[in-house]
Order: C-alpha cells, then structure tokens, then sequence
C-alpha cells in the first residue's frame, strides 16, 4: 500500500468535518448497506484511495442528514478524488522525484492559487534553466541529487505550465531582496532569471513583490513558505515548507491560518508590484 498522499489526508479530513458527531457506525447503518465503517474509516485516515461513486454517495448521504455540501464542495472533493486516481506528466519522473516533490507538484496542479514567501531563492515557478540547474546544484546534499540535475530542471520547468494553462493558476510571490542579488560563476545567470520576473510579472495572473533587505525584523525570517489554495473553501489549503534536507506539509486548519495571516504581514511590509518592478531592474543593470 502506497503511503498516504497530502490530497487524500485534505479529502478524508473535510469528510471527517462533515460527518460532525456522528459515529462512523451511524453513517454506515445511516447507509442502507452503502457503507461498512472500517471502510469509512480507512478514507477519513487516507490509508485507501477512495472512488468517485462512493464520495457522491456518500455526499448524497450527508446532504440528506442536514450537512451543507454545495455545488463547489463537491466538485472540489470529486477533484480530489479523481486527481488520485490519475497518473500525472511527473510520474515518468517516479526514479528521480521524492514522494513529498510529487505531492506539491499534484497540488500545484489541482491548485487555483500560489501564494509563497522565498527568502533566498527566486520561486520554483519563475526560475529559468539555468538559474535552476546552479540552484539544484548548489543545494545538492547527496551525490544521488547531483546525478538527476538535468532531469530535476526538466521537472522544474515543466511545473511552470501551471502559469500559462487555459485557467491558469494565480501566483503571488514575495521575495527577499536578498535573493535578487544573488551572484553567479556563469555570466548572464542573475540578467536572464531577473529579466524572467520582469515579464512573468506582466501576465494577469502573476504578482510579485519585494522585501527590501533594509526592512525591519519580520515573520518571515522564520523561514520560507508556500500556501496552496484551493478556491472559496479555505480549510482545504495546504502549506508546503521546505528545508534543506526535507520538505513538510501543514494541513491544520489553525496552523494554515497562521501562515496565511503571516503571509498577508510580509505583503504589507513588501514593495508594491509597480515599485518591486523597478527595483528589479535597477539590479539588473548592476547583476550585468
């Protein structure tokens, strides 16, 4: 059995929240037969995927118990249900990716909105190739990452395509200034990756703002973050936060409201898009 993915623990938690305080027992006698608890159960604990027809059942079930389920909930929690069962462009990368890499890209996917805070890096979603790949390198702890580099940047930048789909997904980026005037050995690196945020900040659905290094002592010095929103129902966001050796996911409801409310902070506090855009390229013309 595969281990339990982020989008089936968000879908088995927002079952969980609709059932109330009923037991699993009553759902199931509640049922007709439909259901069998242990069977309830390993869906709420996302230790079996579950299937379409037995979420609209068992949606029908909740909405004829009084439970409010309305057209967006639903289609969010079929989504997430399908999504599973697919099998995504980055599963030909299965030899190179993590099991938590793959879930943010799956998220990533299924996702309407970005909102992420970088304090050292440019974000995985506007980085060029290049810049990727000194990245990647860089950041390599083990001789097993510093073998996939080249298929890690096709991974990188096969993620982006979120950015340009038919309904593409919404990103909004703040970054540390620090990360602007990152230095390369490879001359051009810094000019084409700052000229890239340059013109992805241009598209509708992209903001960016700076965090200007001489600004006071902030929230977001704690670390980097990224929330994954999933549209008007809140409690099915996630927050993905990564360190050097390894990547988390915060999925409680409390916990990913103190991101969100952190994030908002570092926005405050963050250049306007218009003047993060001219700060760019002010560096720009020092990085050439």
């Amino acid at each position: 059995m595969s281990a339990p993915t982020v989008r089936r623990r968000r879908l088995g938690a927002k079952l969980k929240a609709l059932r109330g305080d009923l037991t699993l027992e009553e759902v199931a006698e509640r049922s007709n037969g439909t259901f069998v608890s242990s069977k309830l159960s390993r869906i709420e604990t996302a230790k079996s995927p579950a299937k379409a027809k037995d979420i609209e059942a068992l949606l029908a079930l909740y909405v004829d118990l009084g439970r409010e389920v309305d057209d967006e909930l639903r289609a969010a929690l079929l989504t997430l249900t399908r999504e599973g069962a697919q099998r995504g462009w980055w599963h030909s990368y299965r030899g190179v990716l993590t099991p938590v890499y793959e879930d943010l890209i799956s998220l990533e996917a299924e996702a309407e909105s970005v909102s992420t805070w970088q304090l050292g890096l440019i974000p995985g979603l506007l980085q060029t190739a290049e810049y990727a790949r000194e990245v990647i390198r860089a950041t390599a702890m083990s001789e097993a990452v510093e073998a996939r580099v080249d298929a890690l940047v096709e991974v990188r930048l096969a993620r982006q395509a979120v950015l340009t789909r038919e309904e593409p997904l919404a990103l909004w980026a703040i970054i540390a200034e620090q990360a602007l005037r990152s230095t390369s050995e490879t001359p051009g690196v810094m000019d084409e990756q700052l000229g890239r945020l340059l013109s992805m900040g241009k598209r509708p659905n992209v903001n960016i703002q700076v965090l200007r290094a001489d600004a006071p002592l902030h929230v977001g010095q704690t670390g980097t973050f990224t929330i994954l929103g999933f549209g008007a129902h809140t409690d099915l966001d996630v927050v993905h936060t990564e360190a050097l050796t390894a990547a988390l996911y915060v999925e409680d409801r409390e916990k990913v409201s103190s991101y969100r409310d952190a994030w908002q902070r570092l926005s405050s506090a963050a250049l306007s898009v218009e003047a993060t855009a001219e700060l760019i390229t002010e560096i720009r013309k020092i990085s050439v």
